[in-house]
């Protein structure tokens, strides 16, 4: 059930009984901007540690308490074109709360000190505050370097993304970016964000509609212009192939290969895209795994994963440094291989009862539906039900997964040589 509160405010009630918590996620969306992904990854820790009548963690932390153990975050993220920040809280559903108490009421006055009252004084936020979680905020992102992994993923989708400063920065930000805000910059900012961003309340648990509704009738927000936006970025593909190489202090070597994929989140190649890198990389029984890893012995580990809102497939590999060219080339030749239909059936079978129970198991997740849930709200045709989206797993052929695999064209290539 979605009710609209005010233009571009929506509250999308998912009444459900599997339940003991109450999942509330308040979703604030923005077109996707390098700058503000900094902003905003600086408000949202600023967010999640104080407000103006919560001025420290240890406040906070005692209305949490007040909430029977809440459950609060507030975090960035990203999906294609869009920026998001978001609000949530997880709270006792109020059948087994004591004494009569209404814990959703309660949880809805606590969203809203938070949301608009802020550390915000004479126009800019409280500058102790600030500069701690600035602090914070910046060693976290420098940490990063840390994870040879994840540094790696990021080193791909930048070369991958090397035309588009908005989609190679990171949801997080830019750590430059980030060093030369203010308290009054990010104040301004949050004044900016508070009027202008789309904004959807989520509301999943053992609740009563009308009730959820009343709870949130007034809110807060205001009217605001609609989105100006294409959720999905369709980058173009490029015949010249991204590289970098660099050396760093790792025993791994580490060698990531992004793929331009010309197939989106629930178009009609959709299903045969899952089917396919589950096949190729995404499962034990995938190719990657079986050949690279296993009957080659070339790779600590071998994966792949898509990202359908960009269009956007990478390859994540461990290996020893002397093996980059045949892994390079025995990765293409996996896909290759998908392209002219040989893996057995028995495995494209396999593929696909994993693909549902990994949806089957998706369904019993509270954290999984509210997502899923604000999927559905911008791309409404991906609202199937349960049997519709089985049928459509099932209905995938050979030649459908060979289709997609023609579609995936080699991108980008970074190499992360293990040394002194």
């Amino acid at each position: 059930m979605t009710i609209k509160l005010n233009n571009q405010v929506n509250l999308h009630i998912i009444p459900t009984t599997k339940y003991k918590t109450v999942r509330i996620v308040v979703r604030f969306a923005t077109p996707l901007d390098a700058t503000f992904s900094s902003k905003r990854s600086l408000l949202a820790s600023l967010m999640e540690t104080n407000s103006l009548n919560f001025p420290d963690q240890v406040a906070l932390s005692k209305k949490l308490a007040d909430l029977y153990g809440a459950g609060f975050y507030v975090s960035v993220n990203r999906t294609g074109n869009e920026h998001y920040l978001s609000i949530g809280l997880n709270v006792i559903n109020d059948n087994i709360a004591p004494n009569g108490v209404s814990i959703l009421e309660d949880s809805v006055e606590f969203l809203k000190e938070i949301i608009f009252n802020p550390n915000i004084k004479d126009g800019k936020f409280d500058e102790e505050t600030f500069n701690r979680e600035k602090e914070n905020l910046i060693i976290d992102i420098e940490s990063i370097f840390d994870d040879k992994q994840t540094y790696a993923s990021m080193s791909l989708q930048n070369l991958f993304f090397s035309d588009s400063k908005n989609q190679k920065t990171p949801s997080f930000g830019d750590i430059e970016q980030i060093k030369s805000e203010t308290p009054k910059s990010i104040a301004d900012y949050y004044n900016y964000m508070i009027q202008h961003d789309k904004i959807d309340i989520l509301v999943s648990g053992d609740v009563e509609e009308g009730y959820v509704e009343k709870c949130f009738k007034n809110f807060g927000f205001s009217d605001r212009e609609k989105l100006d936006t294409e959720l999905f970025y369709k980058q173009p593909f490029k015949n010249i192939i991204q590289q970098k190489s660099e050396v760093l202090p790792v025993m791994q070597s580490k060698l990531n290969i992004g793929y331009h994929c010309d197939v989106y989140y629930h178009d009609d190649m959709y299903f045969p895209l899952m089917v396919f890198n589950g096949l190729f990389g995404g499962f034990p029984h995938s190719k990657l795994f079986l050949n690279v890893r296993e009957k080659h012995s070339l790779a600590y580990y071998a994966s792949s994963s898509i990202d359908p809102f960009r269009g956007f497939l990478t390859v994540q590999t461990g290996i020893d440094s002397s093996n980059r060219e045949r892994v390079l080339r025995l990765v293409n030749e996996q896909l290759k291989d998908m392209t002219t239909g040989e893996f057995p059936d028995d495995l494209l079978e396999q593929t696909k009862k994993m693909l549902i129970n990994q949806y089957l198991l998706s369904s019993d997740n509270q954290r999984a539906v509210v997502e899923q849930q604000y999927l559905f709200s911008n791309v409404p045709y991906a609202d199937l039900s349960q049997d519709e989206w089985i049928k459509k797993m099932n209905a995938v052929t050979r030649e459908d997964v060979q289709d997609v695999a023609t579609t995936i064209n080699l991108q980008a290539v970074y190499f992360m040589e293990g040394g002194k």
